[in-house]
């Protein structure tokens, strides 16, 4: 093989999501690199799929239906991978995984897979996922390669039964060109919400879901305003919005009123992350890198996490790190930043930023993943479990 192998993608959906957004900037990057990319949604696409689309890679929407693989989408599947010609088939996501493996069965073309997630109890999951992961365990030996998100998550899937041979840990990755500290940003979006120039303001940035425990972090944040009332409280993803009735139950008995602004999904989310004073990651559990933690540390926003998947690691002492699901703590840790002189917190979001700078560059993962793409093992079904910079 030539220096330039195409890759064909191969995701559940294309919504606006951390995995999504990880694949556009990965295909994006490796296009400019020189490599051919083509991607494909198992269902309709979303947000994330026009974007791809704008940096000029070829995006197929299959429009299946939530949940298992349809025989006509897979069909389609496999005319695509005929017609189009890839040199390697990558999954992303469970699905995904499963779709990439049916796609080249019989082929002989080589198949990588990515896990996104983190994996403490498969009872938490849906019977449906369950039933999707324990497939995945049982098929993983098909996988040249499985590249994970999250150190921890790598652990946790192995020790569940995925193949250890071809595992491999690649972090996401961080544009800190366009993610940057922005004092603009930050009083344009006080001006926005009504608040004085020096109000401070602390938010999580997350799609609505259980495991981003919206909640906890609204319950967390109405003991800080109670002990600081200037205190102003954010949220911003897919479905945190005002139709949200779970958390306007919340802010309702906590009694947070005013002071919270719920904003729903954010075109720009660079200018977003800037504004804060403090962001929070409050997860449960399954999170295993969580893209918003690293975007916030690289706009210098120091970060208050939960003790979930790799965000301690990615923290480090940059931030302060709490059990999940213990909102005492989380209060706490927010009250011990936002209490910080205003050059100690700025200078603690410097180091934030550095940290990463110096670990999780965008233009370095996306030349790790050339470097795999190009790994021409790959085409003798040997692998190489650590290539430089990702171990």
């Amino acid at each position: 093989m030539g220096e330039s192998p195409r890759i064909l993608h191969i995701i559940t959906g294309l919504g606006t999501g951390g995995a999504e957004m990880m694949l556009y900037k990965v295909a994006t990057r490796l296009s400019q690199l020189g490599l051919p990319q083509c991607v494909v949604s198992l269902r309709e696409g979303g947000p994330v799929s026009e974007r791809i689309r704008a940096a000029g890679v070829v995006v197929h929407e299959l429009g299946m239906p939530r949940g298992l693989p349809t025989v006509s989408g897979l069909l389609e599947l496999r005319r695509i991978v005929r017609q189009w010609r890839p040199d390697r088939v990558q999954g992303w996501m469970y699905h995904g995984n499963l779709a990439a493996w049916a796609a080249t069965r019989g082929t002989g073309l080589p198949l990588l897979w990515n896990v996104r997630q983190t994996l403490y109890d498969l009872s938490l999951e849906r019977p449906l996922s369950r039933l999707v992961i324990r497939a995945n365990a049982r098929l993983s030996g098909a996988a040249r390669v499985i590249v994970y998100n999250s150190q921890l998550s790598r652990l946790q899937h192995e020790g569940f039964g995925f193949a250890s041979a071809g595992g491999l840990f690649i972090p996401n990755g961080f544009d800190t060109v366009a993610m940057r500290a922005d004092a603009a940003a930050r009083t344009a979006w006080r001006e926005r919400l009504g608040l004085p120039d020096d109000a401070l303001l602390m938010g999580l940035v997350a799609r609505y879901h259980p495991m981003k425990n919206q909640e906890g972090f609204l319950r967390a944040a109405a003991r800080v305003v109670a002990q600081r009332p200037g205190v102003h409280v954010l949220l911003a993803g897919r479905g945190v919005d005002g139709d949200n009735a779970s958390l306007r139950e919340v802010i309702a008995t906590t009694g947070l009123g005013g002071q919270v602004h719920l904003l729903g999904e954010v075109a720009d989310i660079a200018s977003l992350h800037a504004a804060l004073d403090v962001e929070v990651s409050a997860s449960h559990t399954v999170e295993a890198f969580s893209n918003a933690i690293g975007e916030a540390m690289a706009c210098a926003v120091p970060c208050v996490v939960t003790d979930v998947g790799d965000s301690a690691a990615v923290v480090g002492t940059t931030g302060r790190v709490v059990p999940p699901s213990d909102e005492a703590a989380l209060a706490a840790a927010l009250q011990e930043l936002l209490a910080l002189p205003v050059p100690a917190r700025r200078a603690l979001g410097q180091q934030a930023r550095e940290r990463i700078r110096q670990h999780y560059d965008l233009e370095a993962v996306a030349r790790t993943y050339a470097a795999l793409y190009r790994d021409p093992a790959l085409d003798t079904g040997r692998v190489r479990p650590c290539l430089e910079g990702c171990c």
